[in-house]
């Protein structure tokens, strides 16, 4: 005897190959707009469905899960982050909810890397110099940036992305040094060639670049405030790909400007699709639109792993990547 087809909303548009599997897999409304749903919307498309398939756009506090349809039973989300979810009030609802951890954790760290060597060595520099025209041939002294090799870079968030992180800047030849809420095990480090830093604030007065891959928490937020910004090193460069909150952008911006830090490197911004416009007109600045897990493979490998989640759980069994509220 087949089983049930679940009716599942998507919230965004999905590469073409998952939203065809999943039309294949179950009864599947996918938008016309790949603009995000507003709150409304998002509250008439939880009303008579099994699974919701949200992405990080889409704001799914108490009130909206209050809201919901009797048979919405799982919020799929597409993206490991579920910072947008009230996952206490899902739970409270009678709704569980997944998301996609480490998919996307090489093609972050991937990124991560372009951005360290972007800013170090001023690379949309010279990318505009071509582009105006304005190069009169090779200099000695023309666009001096900074080699990565032999720098100490400091990990803020040692799971699946700080780590392969670290497996890279340890090929460029860099000194890992890392903090994390729990530290790893010892032949762990001992892989990563990393030292572990207890106490945050010691090891940003160290180290040479700082790459954030903490989750967006009530105690990440800010955890990068103008207090913890003005311990690093006046030469030293920040880069983050993890979520915009853990940076206190208007410090942040005004210490770049100020030569206080010499660089960073940014794929999220604090105000979400509205980085502080100050930081546009700086050369010593890179900005990129949230792409760092922007891979075909990977936005592919996402969507499977979303369908998984709901075969599991139209099979009656719990998802395997279930986010259970005590864990957050």
């Amino acid at each position: 005897m087949s089983r049930k087809r679940f009716s599942v909303v998507v919230t965004r548009r999905l590469p073409a190959a998952v939203e065809h599997r999943m039309a294949e897999l179950f009864d599947v409304t996918v938008r016309d707009s790949d603009a995000p749903m507003s709150r409304d919307e998002l509250i008439a498309a939880m009303q008579d469905v099994d699974v919701l398939v949200p992405t990080v756009n889409d704001r799914l506090d108490a009130a909206v899960f209050e809201q919901a349809g009797e048979r919405l039973k799982l919020v799929a989300n597409y993206g490991a982050g579920t910072d947008h979810i009230d996952v206490n009030a899902a739970h409270a609802n009678g709704i569980m909810v997944s998301n996609t951890p480490g998919v996307g954790a090489e093609d972050t760290a991937d990124m991560t890397l372009a951005l360290m060597l972007s800013v170090t060595r001023r690379i949309p520099e010279g990318l505009s110099v071509m582009q105006t025209g304005d190069w009169d041939g090779w200099s000695p002294t023309a666009l001096l940036g900074g080699k990565i090799g032999g720098r100490s870079l400091g990990i803020l968030g040692m799971g699946r992305i700080g780590q392969a992180v670290a497996r890279r800047a340890r090929a460029f030849g860099m000194q890992v040094h890392y903090h994390n809420r729990n530290r790893l095990r010892p032949e762990t480090e001992a892989d990563l060639g990393a030292k572990y830093w207890s106490s945050l604030n010691q090891m940003l007065a160290q180290v040479d670049i700082l790459t954030i891959h903490c989750p967006h928490t009530p105690s990440t937020y800010h955890i990068m405030n103008a207090r913890r910004l003005a311990l690093m090193k006046p030469s030293a460069v920040i880069v983050n790909t993890s979520r915009g909150d853990v940076i206190d952008e208007n410090a942040l911006t005004r210490m770049l400007r100020s030569g206080e830090i010499a660089g960073a490197g940014l794929d999220v911004y604090e105000g979400g699709a509205e980085p502080n416009p100050r930081l546009r007109a700086l050369k010593n600045v890179v900005l990129l639109p949230h792409m760092a897990s922007a891979t075909v493979e990977g936005r592919e490998e996402m969507g499977a792993r979303v369908m998984l989640n709901i075969s599991t759980h139209a099979d009656g069994f719990r998802p395997p990547d279930m986010v259970i509220p005590s864990s957050l």
